[in-house]
């Protein structure tokens, strides 16, 4: 992308040419690659799983090397990510600069890492250390990147939580927690000035999730319903993704960044859930990915971005074992460990390497595991990323501001 300008962004669409329901078409899914598990298959055999579901984008919660390495030559572009408790070493710029030879430098151009992911959903721990840590990380490692003379082809960017907003509903009203503004503020100047992306994690499941008999599973799942229409801006929404999105371009808007790129760093559904889990089956993951996938392949923008392509990774990869909290957290994969589907992708492509994998055997018993060599700081996170379970004291529900972003889309489903 070319670098933005202060405030008021110019923004290079990036051309997204999906593979979905038809082999013709050329694939630009992104897709979030987490290791909490211990019977993972190596990184040269997720390569066919990436290629065979269209992604063309993938997303690390570290800098693997094993990862890193095996999908060299391959074309596909990678997200790698520091972890948040590295936010305070990265504030130094010899570290910083260090970090960035060992884990970025060192694999290109053979493997295509296109950003560097500083923290994760910072803003919403509540955290005022973080919190303060963030932005400075991320500016010592852009200057690490630019001392290199890797910043034309690497940006930096974090993933917040959904919680980072106060007001979701209408889109139209979407603001952000007033606590949060001025730090918001800095971090939106600094990819304006840097030419990286604004990253949202997004999860219709919990709205659904928290109030089954209230929120509509058929808007929530991209299936047919009638929608809503903002009364602000007239615009008309048949899923809560979109609503959701807009609410973030809403919130941009509202800080006065109006061109901002977009893209939503998590979403999914999962396939298996606890008795108090509603809603968490294959056949609701089946229709939630399926169908956002198929709307992406048709290069199908929100209603308050028509002409701008979904930049959207899917979380996620594998049903990750080792993840803590209750069983949904465990069954986010498209795929199991062996490769097999979690439920029917209806891809003939998924099909096929479904199909070899499981006579040649699956994961072989490598596993990739949780913890890569370690680096300056280690390339992997020792906590992972956050638990996206509402249970966790740590992660999305932790925020204040949760309960406004549920209730706000309750009213919406409720309009339906």
């Amino acid at each position: 992308m070319e670098p933005f300008t202060h405030r008021h962004c110019s923004l290079t669409t990036l051309l997204l040419a999906c593979l979905f329901f038809s082999p013709i078409m050329v694939a630009s899914l992104g897709i979030n690659y987490g290791q909490i598990a211990n019977n993972l298959p190596s990184p040269e055999n997720v390569i066919p799983l990436v290629k065979s579901i269209g992604a063309s984008r993938v997303k690390l919660y570290d800098a693997d090397p094993k990862v890193l390495k095996a999908f060299a030559n391959t074309n596909i572009e990678f997200i790698v990510s520091l972890g948040n408790e590295y936010l305070s070493t990265m504030k130094d710029p010899s570290k910083a600069q260090a970090w960035v030879k060992k884990n970025v430098q060192a694999y290109l151009p053979s493997t295509k890492i296109t950003c560097i992911a500083v923290g994760n959903e910072v803003l919403t721990f509540n955290d005022t250390s973080l919190t303060s840590n963030l932005l400075p990380a991320m500016q010592s490692v852009h200057t690490a990147l630019v001392n290199l003379k890797l910043d034309k082809q690497v940006t930096v960017t974090t993933a917040h939580s959904l919680a980072v907003l106060e007001t979701s509903y209408p889109p139209s009203a979407g603001a952000f927690r007033k606590d949060l503004v001025d730090c918001v503020t800095q971090i939106v100047d600094f990819h304006c000035k840097t030419g990286s992306p604004f990253l949202i994690n997004a999860y219709p499941y919990f709205a659904y999730k928290g109030n089954p008999k209230q929120v509509s599973l058929d808007f929530v799942l991209f299936q047919p319903n009638s929608g809503i229409v903002d009364p602000e801006s007239n615009l008309h929404y048949d899923n809560m993704l979109f609503a959701q999105i807009d609410a973030v371009h809403s919130a941009l808007a509202s800080i006065g960044y109006k061109n901002v790129c977009v893209q939503i760093s998590e979403t999914g559904w999962p396939s298996k859930g606890d008795a108090d889990e509603a809603g968490a089956t294959s056949e609701n993951a089946r229709k939630y990915n399926c169908n956002l996938m198929k709307l992406i392949g048709q290069k199908k923008g929100t209603p308050m971005r028509p002409n701008s392509d979904l930049n959207i990774y899917v979380f996620a990869l594998f049903n990750e074992n080792l993840k803590p909290g209750p069983s949904s957290e465990r069954n986010y994969g498209l795929f199991k460990p062996d490769r097999s589907q979690a439920y029917p992708l209806g891809f003939p492509a998924v099909d096929a390497v479904s199909t070899n994998s499981s006579s040649s055997g699956g994961h072989s018993g490598s596993g990739t595991g949780t913890t890569p060599s370690t680096s300056l700081p280690p390339a992997s996170s020792s906590s992972g990323y956050l638990a996206i379970t509402s249970d966790s004291g740590t992660s999305l529900s932790s925020c204040k501001s949760l309960s406004l972003y549920v209730l706000g889309f309750i009213s919406l489903a409720l309009q339906l």
